[in-house]
């Protein structure tokens, strides 16, 4: 997963790279799940902000590890939002991914600086 970094616009090669997910999918996603609409930009393409990418981190959370049903992971999403707390849950997947992301670059830097024995 690459580093996340903090941008206001994010287009759909960045979003899958960030969440392991290929354009495809999060084209499909977005004709299932209504709280997934990137805007466009001037050229027409899709530009996520950090609240979409979380969004999507949600969804594939229920879909891969909770192995929801994609109606019962809109049913689930419905339910959040009802609730009030799907800004918490959003955030609660999203900060895994990032701070992972943050470790395995650390590692790879470390590995980078560190000096052969010898």
């Amino acid at each position: 997963m690459e580093p996340i970094a903090r941008k206001t616009y994010y287009s759909i090669g960045e979003v899958g790279s960030l969440t392991g997910l290929k354009a495809h999918v999060l084209r499909y996603w977005e004709t299932q799940f209504d709280v997934l609409s990137p805007t466009k930009n001037r050229g027409g393409s899709r530009v996520y902000r950090m609240r979409e990418i979380e969004t999507i981190l949600l969804v594939k959370h229920l879909l891969y590890e909770k192995r929801f049903t994609i109606e019962g992971a809109k049913r689930e999403l419905k339910k959040m939002r009802q609730g009030g707390g799907i800004e918490e849950v959003r955030k609660l997947h999203a900060e895994p991914a990032v701070l992972g992301s943050i470790r395995e670059n650390l590692v790879a830097l470390r590995d980078v600086l560190t000096l052969p024995d010898g």
